[in-house]
């Protein structure tokens, strides 16, 4: 048994043998050392948390509301293919997707089962291939504008790290939500459109917004330009952020693009959006959410009532585009 304290969860008592494995395995520990933010910091200060910490946030969330074991084990897993700097790699690799941040989920499978992930699940007497399938899970996993638990996490914690709100905030929207039928649903109108506008807040500015552009785009090429030039390694790829960052600071003085571009990358050098006047075309996965919610005997969606909602959803386009250029 081990007692794990949450930000938003509190203090948990954690009994599963197999949870505890896989908690303790290399695996899931590398992950302590991956920014949930990507690399926020320095655009957004005191803002740091980790992929463990979401990773066992999402864990607690199914927990919290009785999903499966299984479940709960699939969503406890589901980061560990992440790289360092997170959704950056997605600006290093050409197979990357900048408009729908996928290069983790494109190696997911081929990653999990270079780890020891399988055997730990296999002792336990857990079949691998089920437990990595998103489509036995529909808690987990769900198409935008619905609501999945990776959504829910990472926005509560979008809201007390970024946002600054208190806490209270985040449990309002936990004690007004339900697990239905598979499916999120809030047990009002209220809250739930409330729950839409913060996170359509949280996407304007920090998902998809201007500084999460100029992050993406100089931590893209500072760690590209640190690979072409044999500075970094692939493994150096799927290590932790420290060591990658050990690893270019050893080279910045002898290096001046280098060092350009950890200016950049640690908002030292202004940048600016210009689509008349610019060096980089980015693009930015866009996030909205259409939350069911409660409506007397039946189930709807907030955009069912609220015709400027429903305009929104419509309206809102998959990507944000960027026209960026650094005056240095």
């Amino acid at each position: 048994m081990m007692i794990y304290t949450d930000p938003i969860y509190w203090s948990i008592n954690i009994e599963e043998p197999v949870i505890l494995d896989l908690i303790q395995s290399p695996t899931l520990q590398r992950l302590k050392g991956i920014d949930q933010a990507w690399y926020f910091e320095p655009h957004f200060p005191d803002s740091k948390h980790t992929r463990f910490e979401h990773s066992l946030g999402v864990y607690l969330l199914l927990k919290r509301y009785g999903a499966s074991i299984e479940e709960q084990i699939s969503w406890l897993i589901h980061d560990v293919s992440h790289g360092t700097f997170s959704h950056c790699l997605d600006y290093v690799f050409d197979e990357g997707s900048q408009k729908e941040q996928n290069h983790q989920d494109n190696i997911f499978e081929e990653f999990i089962k270079k780890t020891n992930i399988p055997d730990i699940l296999r002792k336990h007497w857990f079949d691998v291939d089920y437990i990595i399938d998103d489509k036995n899970f529909p808690l987990k996993e769900t198409i935008l504008p619905d609501l999945c638990a990776d959504r829910i996490d990472y926005s509560f914690r979008t809201m007390i790290y970024y946002d600054k709100q208190p806490i209270e905030n985040v449990h309002y929207f936990l004690n007004h939500l339900k697990a239905i039928d598979k499916k999120w649903i809030f047990n009002d109108f209220e809250s739930a459109k409330r729950y839409a506008e913060v996170f359509h807040k949280n996407n304007d500015v920090f998902y998809s917004g201007i500084q999460s552009a100029i992050m993406h785009k100089s931590v893209g090429s500072c760690l590209k330009h640190a690979w072409n030039m044999w500075y970094l390694t692939m493994d150096d790829f799927y290590s932790i952020d420290q060591q990658v960052l050990d690893k270019i600071t050893s080279h910045i003085e002898t290096d001046a693009q280098l060092s350009i571009y950890w200016e950049r990358m640690n908002n030292k050098i202004p940048c600016k959006n210009d689509p008349d006047n610019y060096e980089f075309h980015v693009f930015c996965k866009s996030r909205l959410v259409d939350p069911l919610f409660i409506d007397g005997n039946g189930i709807k969606r907030v955009s069912d009532v609220d015709i400027e909602w429903k305009t929104i959803i419509q309206t809102a386009p998959k990507y944000k585009e960027y026209f960026l250029k650094f005056e240095k």
